[in-house]
């Protein structure tokens, strides 16, 4: 085992607490747990402004610190290669959808596995080659487990052979949450799935049982919890629907409006500096014609985020049970903003029919069960994503904006219910465990020297010794792109022109200035250019 000592990075004396007889690890090294989810605005947390009901995750908030200013990279698996590689996602190989993430970037399972730690992981994997077979048709009942064609994706790069001891869960970034398709345990395929299946749940109860078994030992654990919630399809159970039937009447523009008064109260954000601008959408309520189908949808959106965080009190009472709590630190951030997407037919990632032949109906008035496959599309994931533009893949704050909060009670003990207003980027979380574990980079991983790191530790801020570990972050995907130094952020759509902001007095990307400084726009996209092309990127900005 390669391990630095522990003592210089803890900030407080391990505390066991609770009524079970407990053994005492004689290795003081934190455990580690970062919770994923998948496609959830920015917002929709309690403790971010929504409504939605997450008092399990508002608890470790209020018992830690809030981030506001905290980024991944607009899109699922390359915010998830950013977050286990400790780089940009290009770097790590994921440089589109569907690909492989590169064997000579070490992962942080890899990396806390050679130093000693047990390495668990529950739920969305979606950084391997996915490829449909060659018949639409025969992909569609492979989707419905009705025909098999073998491994879900190159089985090197499945998470059991990526430095997670165990995994349960999916290999494909989406899910029917009653019987998903690539359900796996490492490289085993769940074939079967009993009847009262749900997603969600499956990642608590597994993540719950790891729990269990990595207490009765003295090696401290790190646990990814990836869920699938709340990404398309809105599938969730009817007794969370029921809890958010009314709620949504009103429409998105009032509950933007509304998400933004209760930031503001809670001193997350300011008016001046966080001018509200209208839904990215430019849809009206007034103007909807389905108000209670499109209701319906965000009822379901914030029932699958109910779901987690119920999951999320079962894992701190597991915690608690075991004595792990005190010294655990736990992560949550969402992989991108909400979702804008809505509409797509079936084929590829998306099925036409249940296991038993039950045909699927897309954008369904009721949505919520197996048979229905929906999505919230852009003007709830605006008001999802208050009180940024745009959404999930945009370079803008919609997309890359994250609610994180860090939750440490041994670690952060002068820190519990604060708000950090310092820049951070997904792919400082893998230096930043590294330094809390006392782990060293390996010299050599599946056989090749491994990349250098390009994250920080975000430990600096963790102790408020810093406001700032970046001078310059970059975000490109799918065309869209940004540039972020400490005073400006500069935007563009896919195949539109640069957008510039003086980010420290509009973080929401109001007042473009790019006709005003257009000297600051050609040195900034000089800058990103150089980066594009030491990365490989092929989307030069003129």
């Amino acid at each position: 085992m390669k391990f630095k000592s522990y003592q210089s990075f803890i900030l407080g004396s391990v505390l066991l607490s609770g009524c079970l007889p407990l053994q005492e690890k004689n290795d003081e090294r934190p455990n580690i747990m970062v919770i994923m989810l998948d496609d959830m605005g920015y917002s929709d947390l309690g403790c971010y402004g929504g409504e939605i009901q997450t008092p399990n995750i508002d608890a470790l908030a209020t018992g830690g610190v809030r981030f506001t200013q905290m980024h991944n990279t607009a899109r699922c698996c390359p915010s998830r290669a950013s977050l286990l590689t400790g780089h940009y996602p290009h770097k790590a190989g994921i440089d589109g959808m569907g690909v492989n993430l590169s064997m000579n970037t070490a992962t942080i399972a890899e990396v806390l596995k050679e130093n000693g730690y047990h390495t668990g992981m529950t739920g969305k994997w979606h950084l391997s080659e996915t490829k449909p077979v060659n018949d639409p048709d025969e992909q569609l009942r492979w989707m419905a487990h009705q025909v098999n064609y073998g491994p879900f994706s190159p089985l090197e790069n499945y998470p059991c052979n990526r430095g997670f001891d165990e995994h349960w869960g999916v290999i494909w970034g989406v899910v029917n949450f009653f019987d998903p398709f690539s359900l796996v345990h490492n490289e085993e395929p769940i074939k079967e799935v009993p009847d009262d299946f749900y997603m969600t749940d499956f990642v608590t109860e597994k993540s719950v049982n790891l729990i269990d078994t990595y207490s009765k030992d003295d090696k401290p654990f790190f646990l990814y919890v990836a869920h699938t919630a709340p990404h398309w399809p809105l599938h969730a159970l009817p007794e969370d629907i029921a809890k958010y039937k009314d709620t949504y009447n009103e429409g998105w523009e009032v509950l933007r409006k509304q998400r933004y008064a209760r930031m503001v109260e809670m001193g997350l954000i300011d008016k001046k500096n966080y001018p509200l601008p209208a839904n990215s959408s430019r849809k009206s309520w007034d103007d909807c014609e389905r108000k209670d189908y499109e209701a319906a949808c965000m009822a379901v959106h914030a029932a699958m985020i109910d779901r987690v965080d119920q999951g999320v009190g079962e894992i701190v009472k597991k915690l608690q049970e075991t004595g792990q709590y005190e010294n655990t630190i736990i992560m949550v951030l969402s992989d991108n903003g909400a979702s804008y997407e809505r509409g797509y037919p079936p084929g590829f990632d998306r099925p036409g029919f249940t296991r038993d032949s039950t045909l699927i109906e897309y954008n369904s008035d009721n949505p919520g069960a197996e048979t229905t496959w929906n999505y919230i599309g852009d003007a709830w994931a605006s008001a999802s994503n208050t009180p940024f533009r745009f959404w999930k893949m945009e370079s803008y704050e919609g997309g890359t904006a994250t609610p994180f909060i860090v939750h440490w009670p041994n670690g952060l003990k002068d820190r519990e219910n604060s708000i950090n207003r310092s820049l951070a980027h997904i792919m400082d979380l893998m230096p930043t465990l590294m330094e809390v574990s006392g782990a060293e980079f390996p010299e050599e991983i599946n056989g090749v020297k491994p990349n250098p790191l390009e994250g920080k530790s975000m430990m600096p801020l963790f102790k408020g010794e810093s406001t700032s570990i970046h001078d310059t972050l970059y975000w490109e995907h799918q065309g869209g792109k940004a540039i972020r130094t400490n005073e400006w952020k500069m935007s563009a759509l896919p195949g539109k022109e640069w957008e510039l902001f003086w980010i420290n007095k509009d973080f929401t990307e109001t007042k473009n200035l790019a006709d005003q400084y257009p000297e600051q726009v050609e040195e900034l996209n000089i800058v990103w250019n150089k980066w594009a092309v030491k990365l490989g990127i092929n989307h030069p900005q003129k």
